[in-house]
């Protein structure tokens, strides 16, 4: 009997729905990330790495802001296509989708806070990379500029 009580507790807690994320994640591991752009300027970066599923579901959710150095690249291991969205993230971003070879795919630019609208690669991309809102505008970044960073196997 108290064999059979606890397979039925144990079902039921598998059966309930994982907790609502309410909050930003801890600062994930941050490594450096180097944009070229076409008149050869380099623009560096510290980005914290999403590499596994869980990190990236969260990814900058709850984050009140993000410094004009910083941002966080979402390392989809292959190349994919990628769809995002602003569910519970509170700031605007801009989301640069990134070729295997480390290419800039396309650029979705101050996206729509809180936002459930899909924001798609319109391609296979190997990573995603969230940057403050405007920063592609203030440096002046293109489809085609050159994204140096390990994944890319052209570490700067």
């Amino acid at each position: 009997m108290l064999r059979r009580s606890l397979l039925a507790l144990a079902g039921l807690l598998a059966a309930r729905p994982a907790p609502a994320q309410t909050g930003p994640q801890p600062k994930l591991p941050e490594e450096r990330l180097v944009i070229v752009t076409r008149d050869g300027r380099r623009h560096e970066f510290r980005v914290e790495m999403a590499l596994t599923p869980e990190q990236q579901m969260v990814g900058l959710m709850f984050r009140p802001s993000v410094g004009p150095e910083e941002g966080m690249l979402f390392d989809w291991g292959t190349p994919r296509e990628s769809a995002m969205w602003m569910r519970n993230t509170i700031t605007s971003l801009d989301m640069i989708f990134i070729a295997a070879d480390g290419r800039i795919h396309r650029i979705a630019e101050r996206t729509v806070p809180h936002s459930l609208a899909s924001i798609e690669s319109r391609g296979p991309v190997r990573a995603t990379l969230e940057l403050a809102a405007g920063t592609a505008e203030r440096l002046g970044l293109r489809v085609g500029d050159r994204v140096l960073q390990r994944i890319f196997g052209n570490a700067p």
